[in-house]
């Protein structure tokens, strides 16, 4: 990649971060939490961004050293060998291949409460929080608008991109204003007598399963996009870190409006009763603030296409990096000859996509499963990290982060113990949607004849154990958190970080000089060079 392409800023990179991450988590995100913990779903914001944080920073280093596309789904394969690599980037693809479909059911549950007399055939689009089969039609139609405008050229979105962006960002600050100013009940906040009705435990779920680590997942655009940055050392900390932070006042304003501005009437059974199909278009319908009813509206199918499509292609870009680790057929890895896209990945996707439409139905029930995949993704992050820095010592670093030894680890207590507030059974469904890529792996291991397969396997035994390990406590585990109460509340939490440690301890001494750190090391010198030839570049002009 020539020195003329990597021309993006950190302001640029923020915007694409930011952008990644208000898609539709901004328009359900805010009811979610309400529904699960009440006024204290505020707290649950801040929560998930500090887990966020820990993590983000662990992919921040890798990003930088590595500036390669969809390179979150090779870090641990450097790191740890086939195996995890295969878990992590399986866990991975899952999360984001399934964001394609919740996009697009977010755009239909908005349009389903269309208050206008000529689209009165919208109502029976949602039913309970579900598409109907008129519903997933429609939902099916977008999920195909998103596939063609990748399938020809991405070059078209790209430049609408920034503009998309900005809409994104304006839209949400104008529900924040106006449901602060026009109908605000501050005794929302304390409905019940207390800010948090269902204890400080519903604030920890709300975390896990409302959306809230779905709503931040945006963070890995910056990573991902680092190939292209002008000063990665620089750019790529700020630009995830200043997203997150950015995504976090405005996700914290919109919950703080959502409380205050539902109808006190509507909480006499509780919040944990609040059922919207389009949540802030209902509200500003009953406060008569039309002209915001219709950005709503319009917003409803920007955001969430937006989203859709940039997740179109990345997804296709990531079966094609799986296919070049070698997990997934050679067909997939093609990639067209005039516009440069892995067009059979993109069918593949399309399928998977229509899969996880018909099955799940629902943004809310779609958005818990991302978040755990996700989640289970994400635990690689540290430990992957830590073990380059003992196993790639001679690799170039243009970031090295201080502190990382405490954020590191950290970061994998935090990601385990919100895998548990996901609560049992979601947490063993999900776990049980990893195993069944095993196969996947085992077969195209079988084809290579096992070669290196013990030493990778030996090096990922920790990560069986370690899922099997949370399924095991997140069942056993306290009521509060859908477990049979063996386990009680609070000693769950002490168990969990506890055991945690010891794994993070275990993780990092399995990994080992593995055979993908060579073109890992081709990668970073690439950079290096780079680099060395920007420097000359900068001392050359000074001294003219």
């Amino acid at each position: 990649m020539n020195t003329m392409h990597r021309k993006m800023g950190t302001f640029a990179l923020m915007m694409t971060g930011l952008g990644s991450i208000i898609g539709s988590g901004w328009l359900f995100g805010a009811w979610k939490a309400a529904e699960i913990a009440g006024p204290a779903a505020v707290f649950s914001w801040i929560i998930g961004m500090v887990v966020i944080l820990c993590i983000a920073l662990s992919y921040s280093e890798l990003g930088a050293m590595f500036p390669e596309a969809g390179g979150m789904v090779k870090y641990t394969q450097y790191s740890h060998g086939s195996f995890v690599g295969f878990l992590a980037a399986w866990a991975n693809w899952i999360a984001i291949v399934s964001v394609i479909p919740v996009e697009a059911i977010a755009s239909v549950q908005y349009m389903s409460s269309w208050p206008w007399d000529w689209a009165k055939w919208t109502h029976s689009l949602v039913e309970n929080g579900m598409l109907t089969p008129k519903g997933l039609a429609i939902a099916s139609v977008l999920i195909l608008i998103y596939f063609f405008l990748n399938y020809w050229t991405v070059s078209l979105f790209a430049k609408a991109n920034s503009l998309i962006t900005i809409f994104k960002i304006i839209i949400p600050g104008a529900t924040i204003g106006a449901l602060l100013f026009v109908g605000f009940h501050g005794e929302n906040f304390t409905y019940g007598h207390s800010v948090a009705p269902y204890g400080w435990s519903s604030v920890l779920t709300a975390v896990a399963t409302s959306g809230i680590v779905f709503a931040f997942n945006g963070f890995q655009s910056p990573i991902n996009m680092a190939g292209e940055a002008k000063k990665p050392s620089r750019s790529i900390p700020i630009a995830v870190v200043g997203s997150v932070l950015i995504a976090t006042v405005i996700y914290t304003l919109l919950q703080v409006a959502f409380i205050g501005s539902v109808d006190p009437s509507m909480l006499v059974h509780g919040w944990h009763h609040l059922n919207f199909n389009s949540p802030f278009a209902d509200l500003a319908i009953a406060l008569n603030i039309n002209w915001l009813v219709i950005l709503l509206y319009v917003d409803a199918f920007v955001s969430p296409s937006g989203t859709g499509t940039t997740y179109t292609a990345t997804t296709a870009r990531m079966i094609y990096g799986m296919q070049k680790n070698g997990y997934m057929p050679g067909v997939l890895g093609k990639l067209h000859p005039i516009y440069g896209v892995p067009r059979p990945a993109m069918f593949f996707n399309l399928a998977v996509c229509f899969v996880f439409l018909f099955l799940f139905k629902g943004w809310g029930v779609l958005a818990e499963v991302i978040s755990v995949a996700t989640l289970i993704s994400y635990i690689t992050g540290p430990i992957t990290v830590m073990t380059l820095r003992r196993t790639g010592k001679h690799l170039y670093r243009p970031l090295r982060l201080k502190g990382l030894r405490i954020i590191a680890p950290c970061g994998f207590i935090f990601a385990s113990l919100t895998l548990y507030w996901a609560r049992w059974p979601l947490t063993g469904q999900v776990l049980f949607i990893m195993i069944i890529g095993l196969p996947v792996y085992f077969y195209y291991q079988a084809k290579m004849k096992w070669k290196g397969f013990r030493q990778d396997f030996r090096a990922g035994i920790w990560m069986v154990v370690y899922l099997l390990s949370m399924m095991c406590i997140s069942y056993l585990g306290s009521e509060k958190f859908g477990g049979i109460n063996i386990i009680p509340y609070g000693w769950d939490m002490i168990i969990i970080a506890c055991l945690s440690l010891v794994f993070y301890a275990w993780a990092v001494k399995s990994g080992f000089e593995t055979e993908y750190l060579q073109e890992a090391n081709k990668v970073n010198k690439e950079m290096r060079d780079r680099d060395a030839i920007m420097v000359a570049d900068s001392k050359q002009k000074a001294a003219l």
